[in-house]
């Protein structure tokens, strides 16, 4: 178990370093968002860009893998709608809102670094497939499903075609678009050209992780809180479990394909989840309580997970 903290605790206290320094005004929220906006407009980008310009697609892009992630993804958004509206009862778009916190990810700032910690480098590979369609995934199902069950919203098409326009104008899916066009066209580029790209990857997860501390110093604990605990529950146990089962009972899946499946499903809540709850003004205590939350409580359930696969 010490081996496993020694894994996950350097993760969180650099999350933890970036709370406290904002916390004591060392780092305003400004700075905080700034240096996260450069985390994701240039060295996560850069990041994700040089995983898959390298990677083994043929040996990576496995159905199963696909299906052991998104099968139970899927399965927390609908549990959590269906908790929300009918146990907690709360209206159709809060309860879409509910469901999309226990389904958003942290998979690139706190899944990357750790599983690298726990498992090495090259366990990322089969992570960075999950990754590639994560955020469309979620943010497809997710305003679809809301714009189905609110009476007030635009119609549907044209939401999806903004939502679609987002995500492909986001850094992120730029650097991933990026990587698979290198990658698929079997392009070599020379090595003036990849030692920046290295240069700035080094400086990714590092400064991600210390905004994201300081950027977690503004989300203030809501009531709702056993509501909060469900999407935590539904996030943090649930979702890896049922990966967990798919990956090993029904695809026997190698390890290295069940570990990114199990460990990138069990990472807490995203920043992501707040940003959709605000975009619909539906459940941000809630969102906000699962970032915060979540990611102080992901020590003991991500430790857990390691146990686990170990």
């Amino acid at each position: 178990m010490l081996e496993i903290l020694q894994i996950v605790l350097p993760v969180f206290l650099l999350v933890g370093a970036g709370f406290l320094a904002a916390k004591c005004k060392l780092f305003s929220a400004d700075q905080a968002d700034t240096v996260m906006k450069f985390a994701y407009t240039f060295a996560i980008p850069a990041l994700l860009f040089s995983a898959v310009a390298k990677l083994d697609l043929a040996a990576v892009f496995k159905p199963q893998l696909m299906l052991s992630f998104y099968l139970g993804n899927t399965a927390v958004f609908i549990i959590g709608c269906l908790i929300a509206r009918h146990y907690f009862k709360r209206p159709p778009g809060a309860a879409v809102a509910v469901g999309f916190s226990g389904m958003f990810a942290n998979s690139v700032l706190l899944g990357l670094p750790i599983i690298e910690r726990a498992f090495g480098a090259e366990a990322l590979q089969p992570v960075y497939a999950l990754i590639a369609i994560h955020a469309p995934y979620c943010y497809i199902v997710g305003i679809t499903t809301m714009e189905v069950v609110r009476s007030n919203g635009q119609p549907l098409g044209k939401t999806l075609r903004r939502v679609l326009g987002e995500i492909f104008r986001n850094s992120l899916t730029i650097g991933l678009v990026l990587g698979f066009v290198v990658n698929l066209s079997g392009v070599t580029l020379p090595a003036y050209v990849w030692s920046p790209i290295e240069m700035m990857v080094s400086a990714a997860l590092p400064t991600a992780l210390f905004a994201l501390g300081g950027i977690l110093v503004r989300y203030r604990l809501a009531d709702r809180i056993g509501e909060t605990c469900v999407v935590l529950a539904l996030k943090l146990l649930v979702h890896p479990g049922i990966a967990y089962v798919l990956a090993t009972q029904v695809f026997d899946l190698p390890i290295e394909f069940t570990r990114a499946a199990v460990m990138t499903a069990a990472m807490a809540p995203g920043v992501n989840v707040y940003v959709f709850a605000s975009m619909y003004d539906r459940a941000k205590g809630t969102a906000a309580n699962a970032v915060l939350l979540g990611t102080a409580v992901s020590i003991i359930s991500v430790s857990f997970w390691l146990f686990v696969l170990a």
